[in-house]
């Protein structure tokens, strides 16, 4: 009879590598600096400014508009962004590695 404890390691895939702390925290840094970048370029579009002849929102609108426009440029950045992300992570990898 043939030991099956053999042939099923025989058989099993290796398992999957899990990203590294480096690789996680290089990661997150990339996301951060497109969260920010599209943050900014949400702010020159006009998002987030007050509406005024609409009623507006009054001093609360100004000051918590920044959140808004924060929140919505990381939930882009969340949902894949524009691509900066993965450009900044693959140069920091690559620039970690020398």
């Amino acid at each position: 009879m043939p030991n099956l404890t053999t042939t099923h390691q025989a058989t099993t895939a290796p398992p999957k590598l899990q990203p590294t702390t480096q690789d996680a925290a290089i990661r997150d840094a990339a996301n951060k600096l497109e969260a920010s970048f599209l943050t900014e370029m949400l702010k020159s579009a006009g998002l987030g400014k007050s509406r005024e002849g609409l009623g507006g929102g009054g001093a609360g609108e100004d000051q918590f508009s920044s959140f808004l426009v924060r929140a919505q440029a990381e939930q882009i950045t969340e949902a894949g962004g524009i691509g900066l992300a993965e450009s900044l992570y693959h140069a920091m990898k690559e620039s970690s590695n020398d």
